[in-house]
């Protein structure tokens, strides 16, 4: 497979932690997704509480559906699915990590014009950690995603910095309390583009994300990635799964141990189903809560 990544790009991702590559998802695919994503929306209406497919904006109402998360959605749709596999996507990761590359799961998430919820700052180091850190995440932008409609907002350079504290009162809750951090928030970049634009963001990148108080959606199906030879340090995934998320190259049986920071991400939060639900439990917002309920 021939380089998806430039050289820039490879640079820029080694120095931030995160890129943006324009162009990658055809404009046929971007029409496709974003049919299939207002099909889950119509079926949401049935929905009165969150399920395994739908998570929902305390608003949600039949008549007004309001749809926060599709959750892995690969599993619910063959166009989702085949995202997952997308060359340019698995080649980009293969300039980043080399030939074997492992999918992990993937989310939708929608933040609906007016309503669309804030997502705390995180790393989703703190959700799973592993052996070694070449793990990221890639999101499709299915809109046209500015700061305008809650662009997601990262902290250049975190991912070479501490594992941050991701609990509350002795409880993980999957959010940083800004109270408590000495994370300078002030230099968040938001990661914009145009619709078929991918992002690209490390394991241990510090993010997160205002509401969207604009008058346009803002759906943002996210991939995770990890490389083959990087295992969880804790219980993840059946073996029989597991070998079929190897995605390119071969098995590695022998994890490529790292020394890196870790915070294990005990004991488990009181709200479970969604890290919206999780950072329930974080009392110290730094993002104004946009929906109206």
């Amino acid at each position: 497979m021939s380089q998806v990544l430039s050289t820039e790009q490879l640079q820029q991702y080694e120095r931030d932690g995160f890129i943006v590559v324009p162009d990658v998802i055809s404009t046929e695919d971007v029409h496709a997704l974003r049919r299939v994503t207002d099909d889950f929306v119509q079926r949401s209406r049935m929905a009165t509480a969150h399920t395994e497919v739908f998570d929902l904006e305390p608003a949600h109402t039949a008549e007004m559906p309001l749809l926060r998360r599709i959750k892995t959605p690969e599993k619910w749709d063959p166009i989702y699915r085949r995202m997952v596999t997308h060359p340019a996507i698995l080649g980009a990761l293969q300039d980043l990590w080399g030939p074997a590359i492992r999918f992990q799961t993937g989310k939708l998430n929608m933040k609906v014009a007016g309503y669309g919820s804030s997502l705390e700052w995180h790393q989703d180091w703190a959700f799973y950690p592993h052996t070694n850190q070449d793990l990221a995440v890639v999101g499709i932008m299915i809109d046209d995603i500015d700061e305008e409609n809650g662009a997601l907002m990262v902290i250049p350079g975190s991912h070479r910095g501490p594992i941050q504290d991701h609990s509350y009162d002795g409880v993980f809750v999957g959010g940083i309390d800004p109270t408590r951090s000495s994370v300078d928030f002030g230099t968040a970049q938001h990661v914009t583009g145009k619709a078929g634009s991918i992002s690209i963001h490390h394991v241990r990148t510090i993010h997160g994300g205002a509401a969207n108080l604009s008058g346009r959606d803002r759906r943002y199906y996210l991939l995770q990635y990890r490389a083959a030879d990087a295992w969880p340090l804790m219980a993840d995934t059946p073996w029989d799964e597991w070998r079929e998320q190897l995605l390119t190259g071969d098995e590695v049986l022998t994890p490529r141990m790292e020394n890196l920071p870790v915070r294990l991400p005990l004991p488990e939060p009181s709200n479970q189903g969604s890290i919206y639900e999780n950072q329930l439990g974080l009392r110290n917002k730094f993002f104004a809560d946009g929906n109206k309920s």
